[in-house]
């Protein structure tokens, strides 16, 4: 398209229209220019120019101002820039952050709760803004403000989740409250919770939070699992730790660890790896004692567990496992064995002690002298308030050298039914006896 310009005066004008329109368009793009080059350095000088190039920046008012606040240390000079950078572009939520902390600083609580409503609305779902949001409504006694804060927190996954686990316990200690209402259903922070619980004791509100977390129904980390049944059983509530194992046995992967009626040792032959943890086998290192695993050698199952023993003096082999019982109950308990060559005085033997209290409740033959599997064994019965055993493997005399190998598998241990009936029948004579005329 052409434009006509038949005089010279018309054709001078066009030139000038276009000569401004271009110094103007390189003033701008100057002006934007040197404006960002004065703000990457970050000083009072540069900041106030871009300031004075671009007026109509906000981000320049809102980085002015922030210098003012933390180099500075000066509200009163930062808290005009960051109203100026609000009015600018009100649709920047940590514009409005900045606001309400100044007001803070200042003391002025109702403009601090205004400006964070605002970065509220703004940005309704960033963890940093909601947890100012909330610590505030906190401090202000407004805990289901509070509350509805902290859950946008939660729901990040990752931001300051164990802080506001604790604040949220710390102003509504109700766990169906907070787990229905604040906390999303994720495992991850379920275990938060829980974790938190057991660090300040509180082991009711602990095993409803697992409650919760069974009723979720999802995959749980093994590790979470054995922290839990480890504190459990550090506190004596063996109830509660035999109850989480059984419930975390398709939810970890840890059905095949379970005891069962007929057995009550989990790994009885050796087929499955040591957990080191739960109800499976322990295991300590010891000098002089090396275990393994031998497929050459089974007697149940497709290996056996071997001890080789090379030690001046040991009174404990390092595998050891603890098992729920009842009290007044009695156990049969049988194992295999091969020892052809052990050296030394006495020799290894299982002991079967209550984990509670100490009490012995059974000792094994010495383990020793069988080129072939053979079996041992014996019947005990547990005290009356027994709770819990501990098998393992002691050195007998202690402190004695000892030298060998011994294979174990096929480890048993399940009540004795025909005793445990005499004494329930005992046991009912002598509360209901027979009345005679």
């Amino acid at each position: 398209m052409q434009i006509p310009l038949p005089t010279p005066i018309r054709k001078y004008s066009f030139l000038l229209i276009v000569l401004l329109t271009a110094g103007l368009y390189v003033y701008w793009c100057g002006a934007a220019w040197f404006a960002d080059h004065a703000a990457t350095q970050t000083t009072v000088q540069g900041l106030t120019t871009a300031v004075h190039l671009e007026p109509g920046n906000a981000d320049y008012y809102y980085l002015l101002g922030r210098y003012y606040l933390l180099a500075e240390q000066s509200p009163q000079q930062a808290l005009p820039l960051f109203l100026k950078a609000a009015s600018l572009n009100p649709h920047r939520a940590e514009y409005w952050f900045s606001l309400a902390n100044t007001y803070q600083l200042w003391g002025d609580l109702a403009s601090q709760k205004s400006a964070l409503e605002h970065a509220v609305q703004v940005d309704p779902t960033t963890p940093n803004v909601a947890w100012e949001a909330a610590n505030f409504y906190l401090a202000q006694g407004d805990v289901e403000q509070a509350l509805r804060e902290f859950r946008v927190v939660f729901k990040s996954g990752s931001y300051r989740i164990t802080d506001s686990i604790r604040l949220c316990w710390q102003m509504h200690p109700n766990v169906d409250d907070l787990l229905k209402n604040v906390i999303p259903p994720n495992p991850g922070i379920y275990f938060t919770l829980l974790d938190y619980l057991i660090s300040i004791h509180e082991n009711g509100a602990a095993a409803q939070v697992w409650s919760h977390l069974i009723l979720l129904n999802q995959p749980l980390e093994q590790r979470h699992v054995f922290e839990y049944v480890r504190y459990l059983l550090t506190t004596q509530d063996i109830t509660q730790a035999s109850l989480v194992w059984q419930q975390a046995a398709n939810l970890a992967d840890l059905s095949a660890y379970q005891p069962s009626p007929d057995n009550l040792i989990i790994n009885g032959d050796f087929s499955l790896d040591i957990l080191n943890a739960g109800f499976g086998w322990h295991y300590e290192e010891v000098p002089g004692v090396e275990l393994a695993f031998d497929p050459t050698q089974s007697h149940t199952g497709h290996r056996s567990l071997s001890i080789a023993y090379d030690s001046s003096g040991l009174e404990d082999s390092g595998i050891s496992q603890q098992i729920p019982v009842q009290p007044n109950m009695t156990y049969e308990f049988s194992l295999h064995f091969k020892a052809p060559d052990m050296q030394g005085a006495g020799g290894p033997q299982f002991l079967i002690e209550d984990a509670l209290t100490g009490a012995q409740y059974l000792a094994s033959d010495d383990l020793k002298d069988a080129d072939f599997w053979k079996q041992a064994g014996g019947t005990f019965t547990t005290g009356p308030s027994a709770r819990l055993i501990t098998l393992r493997i002691r050195r007998v005399p202690a402190g004695s050298p000892i030298r060998g190998k011994l294979w174990i598998d096929g480890l048993r241990l399940k009540p004795k039914p025909e005793a445990n009936s005499e004494k329930e029948s005992a046991k009912k004579l002598v509360q209901s006896p027979e009345k005679h005329e």
